[in-house]
């Protein structure tokens, strides 16, 4: 029997852009498939989907309507998998009925058994179970999304149950793989080649593994700072993670940082709001106060490390003076770089059943607010690297300037920089000449 040739399309975060990288490394494996980068011949389009907001979900159903309407004849199998495919389950059928495999969050490692399945007759085939216990996390290095720099999945799903948030529906319970592993990765990534790993999850500093295997012999408030140290220990270059939920995010860290070089200086903390009584509403288990003392922890290191953070505006019930102390938050925390959502109702959270009151033209009145104080911000922070000498890692080429090479610093950065296409994948010092809105341009020394 021929081989299926398989396209793969990720939507939404890192952990998406993991699962995707271990479906490819099943398929890669199995005798039955082989991967393309065209999606315009592929025998199978596989959409591995993201349902943070109603607007990412629809753009999935969308890009079915699409493949089936790019081809005349013959169409492609069509599978779902990932976030959109655990909510939304059968129902996918009927709202597309060109899908004929759905693959919840936990299927991944099952996928080409799945495929096969269809590839034998069946007409609709669906898997909404969890992932299997022991399962295997190892990537191909032919399949990763960069040569350069790796995901590292420490944590899966989330139990904090903030009210607009879809994902502990869509991934379930928070589950910390064993530390061992982890760090076994993480050497086997090293000897790779690979420069930056980012060890990432929907809270990495809620890390709990139900055995410390691994993390013997290190210091640390938490498992999480163990682990930490136990990564930054193999001597990787650099060592960076994503995302920090502030009620976890213990000053230990911060000394964490200042113990280890190769610990990137960044930290993503988001606070969503200013106001404690939004925050409530929010149900995210911090007030102003706490965030407050999270972020000076942060701004008093002995290492420059760059913030960065999230904000929902036009929560409901969020009133024009609350919506001022976000402002003024803000203002006090001065965050390198902020990502700002209008709040949209997703089904099946709990505010889902709150009165959506703020309207649509006064959230982005809030949002053009805030924004224009975040751009004014950032103007003075990227303006005074003007002149510094930084270490970035040349990723690829430069989609902004042609001929450039861009890349990030150890705080997050963007930089676009002349250089020979030979130092891609190499760590190189860049003096920094101009400060971009969201970039930096600089010279290679």
């Amino acid at each position: 029997m021929s081989k299926l040739s398989v396209h793969i399309e990720t939507f939404g975060c890192q952990m998406n852009v993991s699962d995707s990288e271990r479906v490819a490394t099943k398929l890669r494996s199995s005798d039955g498939f082989e991967l393309t980068d065209t999606a315009a011949s592929a025998d199978v389009i596989l959409l591995n989907t993201c349902s943070i907001r109603e607007k990412a979900e629809q753009k999935v159903f969308r890009r079915v309507d699409e493949i089936k309407r790019a081809r005349i004849g013959t169409q492609p199998l069509v599978a779902v998998m990932g976030c959109v495919a655990q909510l939304e389950g059968e129902s996918i059928f009927q709202t597309s009925p060109s899908v004929s495999l759905i693959a919840g969050t936990g299927a991944t490692d099952r996928i080409s058994t799945l495929l096969e399945r269809v590839r034998g007759g069946e007409r609709r085939v669906i898997d909404l179970d969890g992932r299997e216990v022991g399962a295997d996390f190892e990537i191909s290095h032919a399949v990763r999304h960069s040569k350069h720099v790796a995901f590292v999945p420490i944590i899966e799903g989330c139990n904090k149950f903030c009210t607009y948030c879809i994902v502990p529906y869509s991934r379930g319970r928070e589950r910390s793989r064993p530390a061992f592993e982890i760090v076994e990765d993480v050497k086997r990534l090293r000897a790779q080649g690979f420069q930056e790993v980012q060890l990432i999850g929907q809270n990495v500093n809620s890390y709990r593994p139900k055995v410390e295997k691994g993390l013997e012999g290190f210091s640390g408030a938490t498992p999480f700072s163990r682990l930490l140290r136990a990564v930054a220990s193999t001597g990787f270059p650099r060592i960076k993670f994503t995302t920090s939920f502030p009620r976890d995010f213990h000053a230990d860290i911060v000394k964490t940082f200042e113990e280890y070089e190769n610990l990137c200086n960044w930290v993503h903390l988001p606070v969503q709001s200013g106001n404690n009584r939004v925050l409530r509403a929010m149900r995210r288990g911090h007030k102003v106060e706490d965030y407050l003392k999270r972020v000076s922890a942060v701004k008093n290191s002995l290492r420059d490390i760059s913030l960065t953070s999230d904000i929902i505006v036009g929560f409901p019930g969020e009133t024009d003076e609350e919506f001022e102390d976000t402002l003024r938050l803000v203002e006090d925390c001065k965050f390198h770089g902020l990502y700002i959502f209008k709040y949209s109702r997703r089904r099946g959270t709990p505010a889902a059943k709150l009165k959506d009151d703020v309207s649509t033209d006064e959230k982005t009145r809030r949002f053009l607010a805030l924004e224009s104080l975040q751009k004014s911000i950032q103007s003075e922070i990227y303006k005074a690297y003007v002149g510094r000498e930084v270490d970035v890692l040349a990723e690829g080429f430069s989609a902004r300037s042609e001929g450039d090479l861009t890349g990030h610093t150890t705080c997050n950065k963007v930089v676009n920089f002349g250089a020979s296409p030979e130092l891609i994948g190499k760590v190189v010092k860049v003096r920094v000449t101009e400060a971009k809105a969201h970039s930096l341009f600089g010279q290679i020394l």
